[in-house]
């Protein structure tokens, strides 16, 4: 996996989500641009378990320019968001490369992750939400595997 070497490396956090879009339309190609975007992404956001229940509300917000200025925790569903909406706004990825996939983990705490279309034969799977917790770009958590 590439590392994030652009103006975003020492300050990891872009002015606007316009930007790292930006930057990652730059990016030479579809493998590029989600290393780079995954990088980036583990180092703002994380999964936790207690607040996923404690901050249930925060499930519920939607909106991007508020979601970006987050960092820290945040739902598996909110990061997918803003790694979908990165990814497409790129260019390098269409809508249809993007399924938001479920799983259950510990068997009973329903858990989004996506799997990523490289090329025709060539997917991805990637779970930022779950990265804290050993959890490697291309693996997904489930179950007790977590």
């Amino acid at each position: 996996m590439t590392n994030v070497t652009s103006k975003f490396k020492d300050s990891l956090k872009p002015e606007s989500f316009l930007d790292f879009v930006n930057y990652l339309k730059s990016t030479k190609n579809k493998e590029e641009c989600l290393e780079v975007a995954y990088n980036y992404f583990i180092n703002q956001y994380h999964g936790e378990k207690l607040k996923t229940y404690t901050n249930f509300l925060k499930l519920f917000q939607s909106d991007t320019k508020k979601l970006w200025l987050q960092k820290g925790f945040m739902h598996c569903t909110n990061i997918n968001k803003l790694f979908f909406e990165s990814l497409v706004e790129s260019g390098h990825y269409k809508t249809a490369d993007i399924k938001r996939k479920w799983t259950l983990i510990w068997f009973f705490s329903p858990h989004q992750y996506l799997r990523i279309k490289i090329d025709e034969s060539k997917y991805m799977y990637v779970d930022i939400w779950a990265h804290q917790f050993g959890i490697k770009f291309g693996d997904y958590a489930r179950g007790f595997h977590l």
